[in-house]
């Protein structure tokens, strides 16, 4: 079933304007992606070569992700189609927003198990969880910020580009290359490495919210929730140190 067909569209319920307008396509996508690649693969390692500090470099990470999805997504939105509810953007209920936030919960215990069960076939390294940590562990200040950029503005960023640029162009063919494909473009996005298996599980979770609910908060605060609790718990470890 075309997902924009479906009861879950997320032009249900909109004017014939807005149903009529110029549907998200692979021009939305490939721009978005391409503004997004260049921000994640050109401009941020250019910046690590400054050679910050862990704390800052956990704080860039999120403002990198978060700042760079939300202009990418900008860029793509802005090509042909003007309202953002084409792009899942509109309001959801409390149900959802609650089933969101459950699933902040089953994504991070998902992404333990499948942790643990890849660590046995392959070292992925620990590179990037490093910078978090620390930034995680330095004290309340450092805490707050990187829980403000990587709980609070990646969570917005990713999702406005991942499920509500890509999802909503892929889901055009059916719910099964929108979701796992959506999910695999957002796992590849962060590149080769630990955070890759927990990344497709959040983009699993976070298309199938999308799908369903045809609103991309849902998966915001599932996003939300998940970093917060990765984050929390770095923060503990630090202190029990």
């Amino acid at each position: 079933m075309d997902h924009l067909e479906s009861p879950h569209s997320p032009h249900r319920g909109t004017p014939d304007t807005a149903r009529n307008a110029p549907r998200p396509g692979w021009i939305e996508l490939a721009v978005g992606l391409a503004v997004m690649a260049l921000i994640a693969f050109v401009l941020a390692p250019q910046l690590n070569r400054l050679d910050m500090s862990g704390p800052t470099a956990a704080v860039l990470s999120g403002v990198v992700s978060g700042g760079g999805g939300l202009i990418a997504f900008a860029a793509a939105a802005m090509l042909r189609v003007r309202s953002w509810r084409a792009f899942g953007v509109r309001a959801t209920t409390a149900r959802w927003l609650l089933i969101g936030a459950a699933a902040g919960l089953v994504a991070f215990a998902a992404r333990i198990l499948t942790v643990f069960l890849v660590g046995l076939f392959v070292d992925m390294g620990s590179g990037t969880q490093a910078s978090y940590a620390a930034g995680a562990g330095a004290g309340a200040l450092s805490l707050a910020l990187t829980m403000l950029t990587l709980a609070v503005l990646t969570p917005l960023g990713e999702e406005f580009l991942f499920r509500g640029v890509v999802a909503t162009v892929l889901l055009r063919y059916g719910a099964l290359v929108g979701v796992v494909g959506s999910a695999v473009v957002f796992a590849l996005m962060h590149g080769i490495n630990e955070v890759l298996p927990a990344a497709l599980i959040v983009g699993l979770i976070g298309a199938e919210l999308y799908r369903r609910s045809g609103s991309i908060w849902p998966g915001v605060l599932m996003h939300a929730v998940y970093n917060a609790i990765s984050l929390g718990l770095l923060a503990l470890a630090a202190l029990a140190a």
